[in-house]
Protein backbone atom coordinates (compact mmCIF):
# COMPACT_ATOMS: atom_id res chain seq x y z
CA UNK A 1 0.00 0.00 0.00
CA UNK A 2 1.31 4.04 -0.74
CA UNK A 3 1.23 6.17 1.53
CA UNK A 4 1.09 9.43 0.03
CA UNK A 5 2.69 12.17 1.88
CA UNK A 6 1.71 16.08 2.19
CA UNK A 7 4.50 18.13 0.46
CA UNK A 8 5.08 19.82 3.88
CA UNK A 9 6.44 16.64 5.69
CA UNK A 10 8.87 16.97 3.14
CA UNK A 11 9.91 20.23 3.54
CA UNK A 12 9.99 19.74 7.52
CA UNK A 13 12.01 16.88 7.89
CA UNK A 14 14.58 18.54 8.28
CA UNK A 15 14.59 22.23 9.94
CA UNK A 16 17.59 24.58 8.24
CA UNK A 17 18.67 26.82 11.13
CA UNK A 18 15.87 26.33 13.34
CA UNK A 19 14.31 24.42 16.14
CA UNK A 20 11.02 24.31 17.48
CA UNK A 21 10.66 23.51 21.05
CA UNK A 22 7.19 22.41 22.47
CA UNK A 23 6.26 22.90 26.14
CA UNK A 24 2.21 21.33 26.52
CA UNK A 25 2.07 21.89 30.35
CA UNK A 26 3.04 25.62 29.50
CA UNK A 27 0.89 25.92 26.22
CA UNK A 28 3.62 27.41 24.49
CA UNK A 29 5.92 26.76 21.42
CA UNK A 30 9.52 28.29 20.93
CA UNK A 31 10.51 28.57 16.99
CA UNK A 32 14.45 29.31 18.07
CA UNK A 33 16.76 30.64 15.02
CA UNK A 34 19.83 28.56 15.79
CA UNK A 35 22.03 29.39 12.96
CA UNK A 36 24.98 30.97 15.18
CA UNK A 37 26.46 34.04 14.70
CA UNK A 38 23.83 35.90 12.96
CA UNK A 39 20.89 33.41 12.82
CA UNK A 40 20.95 34.09 8.76
CA UNK A 41 17.45 33.03 7.33
CA UNK A 42 18.03 31.36 4.00
CA UNK A 43 15.07 30.78 1.53
CA UNK A 44 14.04 27.58 1.98
CA UNK A 45 14.42 28.43 5.98
CA UNK A 46 11.87 30.65 5.15
CA UNK A 47 9.30 28.25 3.20
CA UNK A 48 9.80 26.49 6.73
CA UNK A 49 9.48 28.92 9.12
CA UNK A 50 5.49 29.69 7.10
CA UNK A 51 4.71 25.72 7.74
CA UNK A 52 5.94 25.63 11.14
CA UNK A 53 3.34 28.40 12.46
CA UNK A 54 0.89 26.66 10.42
CA UNK A 55 1.14 23.57 12.04
CA UNK A 56 1.17 25.15 15.71
CA UNK A 57 -1.71 26.97 14.93
CA UNK A 58 -3.40 23.32 14.45
CA UNK A 59 -1.89 21.61 17.70
CA UNK A 60 -4.75 21.89 20.56
CA UNK A 61 -1.51 21.90 23.46
CA UNK A 62 -0.37 25.26 21.98
CA UNK A 63 -1.95 28.46 22.92
CA UNK A 64 1.00 31.27 22.75
CA UNK A 65 4.21 31.36 20.21
CA UNK A 66 7.41 32.54 20.72
CA UNK A 67 10.02 33.41 17.87
CA UNK A 68 13.74 33.83 19.81
CA UNK A 69 16.53 32.91 18.90
CA UNK A 70 20.14 31.44 19.86
CA UNK A 71 22.68 33.87 20.87
CA UNK A 72 23.61 37.35 20.43
CA UNK A 73 21.67 38.70 17.32
CA UNK A 74 18.32 37.77 17.01
CA UNK A 75 19.17 37.81 12.75
CA UNK A 76 21.34 40.08 10.43
CA UNK A 77 18.78 38.94 7.66
CA UNK A 78 18.37 36.57 4.59
CA UNK A 79 21.01 34.47 2.98
CA UNK A 80 21.81 37.53 0.37
CA UNK A 81 23.42 35.16 -2.34
CA UNK A 82 20.18 33.25 -2.50
CA UNK A 83 18.02 36.06 -3.68
CA UNK A 84 19.78 35.72 -6.59
CA UNK A 85 19.82 32.06 -6.94
CA UNK A 86 15.94 31.81 -6.04
CA UNK A 87 13.20 32.10 -8.93
CA UNK A 88 11.26 34.35 -9.23
CA UNK A 89 8.01 32.47 -8.20
CA UNK A 90 10.02 31.53 -5.51
CA UNK A 91 10.80 35.38 -4.33
CA UNK A 92 7.51 36.35 -5.12
CA UNK A 93 6.29 34.03 -2.35
CA UNK A 94 8.73 36.01 0.20
CA UNK A 95 5.81 38.26 1.78
CA UNK A 96 3.76 35.63 1.80
CA UNK A 97 5.72 33.24 4.01
CA UNK A 98 6.80 36.21 5.97
CA UNK A 99 3.95 37.26 7.03
CA UNK A 100 2.60 33.81 8.84
CA UNK A 101 2.67 35.05 12.19
CA UNK A 102 0.21 37.73 11.47
CA UNK A 103 -1.94 35.07 10.11
CA UNK A 104 -1.60 32.65 13.02
CA UNK A 105 -4.88 32.88 14.66
CA UNK A 106 -2.73 32.25 17.88
CA UNK A 107 -0.45 35.22 19.97
CA UNK A 108 3.01 35.72 18.46
CA UNK A 109 6.43 37.04 20.56
CA UNK A 110 9.15 38.27 19.18
CA UNK A 111 11.53 38.38 21.65
CA UNK A 112 14.54 41.03 19.75
CA UNK A 113 18.06 40.91 20.92
CA UNK A 114 21.14 42.45 19.33
CA UNK A 115 20.83 42.33 15.14
CA UNK A 116 17.31 42.33 14.15
CA UNK A 117 18.34 43.46 10.35
CA UNK A 118 16.07 42.63 6.79
CA UNK A 119 13.67 39.41 6.93
CA UNK A 120 14.78 39.30 10.73
CA UNK A 121 12.96 42.61 11.03
CA UNK A 122 10.26 41.81 8.75
CA UNK A 123 8.90 38.63 10.59
CA UNK A 124 9.06 40.16 14.14
CA UNK A 125 6.86 42.74 12.51
CA UNK A 126 4.54 39.87 11.75
CA UNK A 127 4.60 39.20 15.15
CA UNK A 128 1.74 40.81 17.79
CA UNK A 129 4.55 41.70 20.35
CA UNK A 130 7.77 42.51 20.51
CA UNK A 131 10.10 42.43 23.43
CA UNK A 132 13.60 44.45 22.86
CA UNK A 133 16.80 45.38 24.70
CA UNK A 134 19.53 48.11 25.31
CA UNK A 135 21.39 45.70 22.38
CA UNK A 136 18.34 45.43 20.04
CA UNK A 137 19.34 47.36 17.22
CA UNK A 138 16.36 47.19 13.71
CA UNK A 139 17.23 48.10 10.49
CA UNK A 140 15.94 47.58 6.74
CA UNK A 141 19.03 47.44 5.04
CA UNK A 142 18.05 46.61 1.71
CA UNK A 143 19.13 49.85 0.11
CA UNK A 144 22.91 48.90 0.38
CA UNK A 145 22.40 46.23 -1.86
CA UNK A 146 20.34 48.30 -4.58
CA UNK A 147 17.06 46.78 -3.71
CA UNK A 148 13.92 47.83 -0.83
CA UNK A 149 12.56 45.76 1.11
CA UNK A 150 10.44 42.74 -0.22
CA UNK A 151 8.92 41.03 2.79
CA UNK A 152 6.32 43.46 4.30
CA UNK A 153 8.97 45.47 6.40
CA UNK A 154 8.30 49.10 5.06
CA UNK A 155 4.89 48.48 4.66
CA UNK A 156 4.35 47.42 8.00
CA UNK A 157 6.52 49.93 9.22
CA UNK A 158 5.05 52.76 8.06
CA UNK A 159 1.30 51.30 9.30
CA UNK A 160 3.62 51.80 12.63
CA UNK A 161 5.06 54.94 12.59
CA UNK A 162 4.05 56.87 9.89
CA UNK A 163 5.65 58.17 6.24
CA UNK A 164 8.58 60.31 7.41
CA UNK A 165 9.87 57.67 9.79
CA UNK A 166 9.54 55.00 7.57
CA UNK A 167 11.31 56.94 4.97
CA UNK A 168 14.05 57.87 7.06
CA UNK A 169 14.43 53.67 8.31
CA UNK A 170 14.06 52.68 4.56
CA UNK A 171 16.13 55.08 2.30
CA UNK A 172 18.77 55.49 4.55
CA UNK A 173 18.83 52.61 5.91
CA UNK A 174 18.86 53.97 9.68
CA UNK A 175 18.88 51.52 12.52
CA UNK A 176 16.41 52.12 15.39
CA UNK A 177 17.72 51.00 18.31
CA UNK A 178 15.95 49.41 21.23
CA UNK A 179 14.33 51.85 23.55
CA UNK A 180 13.63 54.40 20.12
CA UNK A 181 11.75 51.59 19.34
CA UNK A 182 9.59 51.19 22.02
CA UNK A 183 9.65 54.99 22.37
CA UNK A 184 8.06 54.91 18.81
CA UNK A 185 5.93 52.37 19.26
CA UNK A 186 7.20 49.40 17.35
CA UNK A 187 8.21 47.51 20.70
CA UNK A 188 5.46 46.40 22.95
CA UNK A 189 7.90 45.89 26.12
CA UNK A 190 11.51 47.49 26.22
CA UNK A 191 13.46 45.04 28.86
CA UNK A 192 17.36 44.59 30.49
CA UNK A 193 19.32 42.11 28.24
CA UNK A 194 19.77 40.24 31.87
CA UNK A 195 15.44 40.34 32.11
CA UNK A 196 14.47 39.09 28.24
CA UNK A 197 13.96 35.71 29.25
CA UNK A 198 11.88 36.18 32.61
CA UNK A 199 9.49 38.96 30.67
CA UNK A 200 8.84 36.47 27.51
CA UNK A 201 7.43 33.79 30.62
CA UNK A 202 5.72 36.75 31.86
CA UNK A 203 4.32 37.20 28.92
CA UNK A 204 3.31 34.03 27.69
CA UNK A 205 1.80 33.21 31.34
CA UNK A 206 -0.74 36.47 31.21
CA UNK A 207 -1.74 35.42 27.58
CA UNK A 208 -2.07 31.95 28.46
CA UNK A 209 -4.95 32.88 31.21
CA UNK A 210 -7.04 34.00 28.92
CA UNK A 211 -10.03 32.94 26.64
CA UNK A 212 -8.31 31.07 23.63
CA UNK A 213 -11.27 32.30 21.92
CA UNK A 214 -11.68 35.67 22.65
CA UNK A 215 -7.86 36.12 22.12
CA UNK A 216 -8.39 34.45 18.78
CA UNK A 217 -11.44 36.89 18.05
CA UNK A 218 -9.49 40.29 19.05
CA UNK A 219 -6.11 39.09 16.71
CA UNK A 220 -8.57 39.03 13.95
CA UNK A 221 -10.36 41.79 14.74
CA UNK A 222 -7.41 44.35 14.74
CA UNK A 223 -5.98 42.59 11.81
CA UNK A 224 -8.98 42.94 9.71
CA UNK A 225 -10.19 46.40 11.10
CA UNK A 226 -7.12 47.99 10.64
CA UNK A 227 -7.57 49.78 7.43
CA UNK A 228 -11.29 49.87 7.74
CA UNK A 229 -13.09 53.66 8.70
CA UNK A 230 -14.00 54.72 12.60
CA UNK A 231 -17.98 53.46 11.57
CA UNK A 232 -16.65 49.96 10.08
CA UNK A 233 -14.34 49.32 12.51
CA UNK A 234 -16.67 50.01 15.66
CA UNK A 235 -19.65 47.53 13.28
CA UNK A 236 -16.70 44.95 12.79
CA UNK A 237 -16.29 45.00 16.70
CA UNK A 238 -19.97 44.63 17.66
CA UNK A 239 -20.34 41.77 15.40
CA UNK A 240 -17.64 40.10 17.29
CA UNK A 241 -18.56 41.36 20.66
CA UNK A 242 -21.96 39.87 19.53
CA UNK A 243 -20.36 35.93 18.93
CA UNK A 244 -18.41 36.18 21.63
CA UNK A 245 -21.54 36.71 24.00
CA UNK A 246 -23.22 33.42 23.52
CA UNK A 247 -19.88 32.02 23.77
CA UNK A 248 -19.07 29.35 26.82
CA UNK A 249 -15.73 31.43 27.80
CA UNK A 250 -18.02 34.40 28.56
CA UNK A 251 -20.53 32.48 30.86
CA UNK A 252 -17.54 31.19 32.47
CA UNK A 253 -15.72 34.18 32.88
CA UNK A 254 -18.71 36.48 34.02
CA UNK A 255 -19.65 33.15 36.90
CA UNK A 256 -15.83 33.31 38.18
CA UNK A 257 -16.01 37.28 38.28
CA UNK A 258 -18.84 37.33 40.89
CA UNK A 259 -17.76 33.95 42.57
CA UNK A 260 -14.42 35.76 43.41
CA UNK A 261 -12.83 32.92 41.68
CA UNK A 262 -10.02 32.23 38.97
CA UNK A 263 -12.07 31.47 35.24
CA UNK A 264 -11.33 28.29 33.48
CA UNK A 265 -11.59 28.90 30.12
CA UNK A 266 -11.87 26.22 27.48
CA UNK A 267 -11.96 28.13 23.89
CA UNK A 268 -15.30 27.32 23.08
Amino acid sequence: MTVLKHPAQEKLADLDGFRVEIDAKQKRADIVLDRPPFNIISMAQRDQLRLVFESLDENDDVRVIVLRAEGEHFSSGGDIKGFLEASPEHVSKLAWNIAAPARCSKPVIAVNQGYCFGVGFEISLACDFRIVTETTQYALPEQKLGQIPGSGGSARLQKMVGITRTKDVVMRSRRIPGKQAYDWGVATEYVELGDLAAATDRLVKELVYFSPLAQRTAKKLLNDSEDASLAAGIELEGHCYSRLRSSDDFREGVEAFHGKRAPKFIGS
